[in-house]
């Protein structure tokens, strides 16, 4: 058996940066540390923060008052960090500085007196954040369908940000529907596009051209993990998320010589070699690393937490 590891795969630099903030906290202030919402969508990583002594609550209601508190990189309404204050949490921000320029783009708009269109999943916990961050009238919309029923009163100044989660190939109809509809519409720049989002749909797509089955390490709520998947199956490739090697079916590689492996945004190096030695207990394995983008991008740690950082 062949196996082709897709590149870039797994942790994108906000990731990184998320999950040190809380290793960092752990280590500054001593557990227990209390994140809100799980700090980045994967078991594994969550489960190890938890051991250390990380605090998962869905709502701050349940830390106690001055507790060190730690935003997740899906980043939060307006609303919760009031409330984080009245509280006098201690917060540290894990939000993706990419999300955060969402935000900042989102409120500029309306600011300037534009209603905004988010272009993103209802539901999902980076666009309930967003939702909560820009003053004024936000269409959510999430389909092409949906850009084309959207009600905007004629005459109206109108913008679009979308979520970081979403990339350039994902949003592009939805765009272009709404470029047709509102020719005076304004959006960001395609390089304000999540650069880890379209750099691992890329490479699934060079993984897909070559492997008979695609297997993404990932986990269920994980919008990006998801698309990945997607992809794989739009281009007739069978293709299968999972969290771990434990749920890998045999029956998936029964007459399958390729097997291509890439990871969520949010999922660790370290599934990907337990992948790999679960299938090395299945068959041969000769392992391919396929060439694509390297991602150097380093986000800076919050200044609470930089001196700690050096110490280390």
């Amino acid at each position: 058996m062949k196996v082709l590891l897709a590149q870039p795969r797994g942790f994108c630099a906000g990731v990184v940066r998320a999950v040190d903030i809380v290793e960092l906290a752990l280590k500054k202030f001593g557990p227990p540390v209390y994140v809100r919402h799980e700090i980045v969508h994967n078991k594994r990583v969550v489960e190890g923060l938890r051991a250390k002594g990380a605090v998962f609550v869905d709502d701050i209601a349940e830390i106690p008052s001055g507790a060190v508190t730690i935003f997740s990189a899906h980043g939060v309404s307006r609303a919760v960090v009031k409330g984080a204050e009245e509280r006098s949490l201690d917060i540290l921000d894990a939000t993706c500085p990419l999300v955060a320029k969402v935000h900042a783009q989102g409120q500029r708009y309306a600011q300037s007196g534009s209603e905004v269109v988010l272009i993103g999943h209802a539901g999902h916990i980076e666009v309930e954040g967003t939702l909560g961050r820009i003053d004024g009238k936000v269409h959510l919309i999430g389909t092409v369908e949906e850009a084309l029923n959207v009600q905007i009163a004629p005459g109206t100044k109108l913008s679009y940000v979308t979520q970081t989660t979403l990339s350039v190939d994902d949003t592009r109809d939805i765009i272009t529907v709404l470029n047709t509809r509102f020719p005076g519409i304004q959006g960001p720049d395609v390089k304000d596009i999540c650069y880890a989002t379209q750099n691992r749909q890329q490479a699934v797509r060079d993984l897909a051209s070559r492997a008979n089955v695609i297997l993404v390490l990932g986990a269920e709520n994980s919008s990006n993990s998801n698309r990945l998947r997607e992809i794989g199956e739009d281009m007739d490739v069978p293709s299968y998320l999972i969290d771990d090697a434990t749920m890998l079916d045999p029956a998936w590689l029964v007459g399958k010589e390729v097997v291509g492996i890439t990871a969520g945004a949010s999922a660790p190096e370290a599934l990907v070699d337990e992948l790999i030695a679960k299938l090395r207990t299945i068959a041969d394995v000769e392992v391919e690393h396929l060439d694509g983008v390297t991602e150097n991008i380093v986000f800076k740690l919050p200044q609470q937490l930089r001196d700690v950082a050096v110490a280390s």
